[in-house]
């Protein structure tokens, strides 16, 4: 028996009258057969299936691009674009190709920034954009239009919305803006107002669900490999060094893990999904001081959410939680450091150690996307563009086993994209620096 295809519902738009789409009559493109995207055209979420169990069932996504009528007349729209959260590479290149795609290909000529993130809606003046303004955007580190976190006000920012007429909201951010994403577009359908609302997934940890990657990825693993270089001259330049690296990655350690791929000069990548211990046998510090013994010198990356567990916390630190309600963590480059110089003096009185630690963290989220991303920001602010021209509402713009879909923001808002420890890439990771399997050790 053929295993069932389900394919994910998209909120739409009613009430509109369905046009031509102008991209007819655009001197750039010249549409043919298989230039318009069909209801009937999806991206399967699996591309590797067992063909012997027949049971499991193949989950589809509309797939993105244009379509061959559109909901909007494009003189009558008046776009809001916004972006959210910490910096990421790739941030003014998205807002850009926003700007560009809706006025080259569409014809839509008001388009307006959000500045300082979700509370601009309802405290400050938007920001008219036009190609000419945003032309060498992309060339930027950062967002022009600025960010921040928090200020997320419901009512005052729908009731903004409403105010000023837009009626298509291009929300860039992260996980904890995509959840504000699904609280805007809940309470627009509420009102029954004729708004799209589409969210762009921004982080650079890459834990962002279901899509392949997320923007500014690629750009801030090239960027570690300089960090991961210089502590591994400075570990090599010195009698017992440590060069310790402290990566991005609250919740994931993808960073830390495809640095450590890239790089090859890492003795020991620790991150979230991972636990570890430092004391005892086929801890942290018995595998460090082998390594030093046959080497004399290690490379240690850690991400920053990893060991968060025992790092000790007075109980006012237990409650501490950011602007946008995540647990404030404890730095644990520094606590490493810490323990590492303890631990020497401890077990090697009077015997030559350093430790040199650098944290990256600014220096990656803050500079330019790289070639792979900024094309890559492009495809996902047109794929945007064409699906709420289109009339959907309430998605996601993103690739799928390398094919752009449209994913019900609500799904993206809820999934994250952990490291998986019993793949084979982690078993890489291990292959590459001979680290061992902490929490087999610990249980064991």
């Amino acid at each position: 028996m053929a295993n069932a295809t389900s394919i994910k519902d998209l909120p739409s738009l009613t009430g509109l009258h369905h046009r031509r789409n102008p991209l007819e009559e655009n001197p750039f493109f010249h549409p043919s057969h298989g230039f318009y995207i069909s209801p009937s055209d999806v991206v399967l979420s699996q591309v590797v299936y067992d063909l012997s169990d027949a049971s499991q069932p193949h989950v589809a996504y509309h797939r993105a691009g244009p379509r061959r009528e559109i909901l909007y007349e494009p003189s009558s729209v008046k776009a809001a674009i916004v972006t959210c959260g910490g910096l990421c590479p790739g941030m003014n290149t998205v807002i850009r190709e926003l700007v560009v795609g809706l006025w080259e290909l569409y014809g839509v000529r008001e388009i307006y920034g959000i500045p300082a993130g979700y509370r601009g809606f309802y405290s400050m003046e938007a920001v008219e954009l036009n190609p000419k303004l945003v032309h060498n955007w992309h060339k930027r580190g950062g967002t022009v239009l600025a960010t921040s976190r928090g200020g997320f006000d419901l009512c005052k920012i729908v009731d903004a919305i409403q105010q000023n007429g837009y009626n298509q909201v291009y929300i860039i951010g992260g996980d904890g803006t995509m959840r504000g994403a699904v609280k805007i577009f809940d309470e627009v359908s509420r009102r029954k107002l004729k708004v799209g609302i589409t969210g762009i997934p921004k982080t650079v940890d890459n834990d962002v669900g279901i899509i392949d990657r997320s923007f500014g990825f690629q750009t801030a693993v090239e960027m570690a490999q300089e960090a991961i270089s210089a502590a591994h001259v400075e570990a090599e330049s010195a009698v017992n060094g440590i060069g310790l690296v402290k990566l991005m990655g609250r919740s994931t350690g993808h960073i830390a893990l495809h640095a450590t791929l890239s790089s090859r000069d890492v003795d020991c990548c620790l991150i979230p999904e991972m636990g570890f211990y430092l004391e005892g046998k086929g801890g942290l510090f018995e595998f460090l001081e082998q390594r030093l013994k046959d080497h004399g010198h290690a490379v240690l990356v850690v991400a920053e959410g990893a060991g968060q567990e025992i790092i000790p916390r007075n109980e006012a630190q237990k409650q501490e939680r950011d602007e946008s309600g995540n647990l404030v963590f404890l730095d644990v480059g520094v606590w490493l450091k810490s323990a590492l110089k303890e631990w020497w003096e401890r077990e090697h009185p009077k015997e030559l150690f350093t430790v040199k630690y650098i944290d990256p963290t600014y220096m990656i989220r803050a500079v330019p996307a790289n070639a792979t991303d900024n094309l890559y920001c492009t495809l996902l602010a047109h794929s945007s563009i064409h699906g709420v021209m289109a009339g959907y509402t309430g998605f996601v713009s993103g690739p799928i086993n390398g094919n752009y879909a449209y994913i019900p923001l609500q799904e993206v808002a809820q999934t994250k994209n952990e490291v998986n420890t019993s793949d084979p890439k982690w078993a890489w990771v291990r292959s590459v620096t001979n680290q061992p399997d902490f929490e087999t050790n610990f249980k064991g």
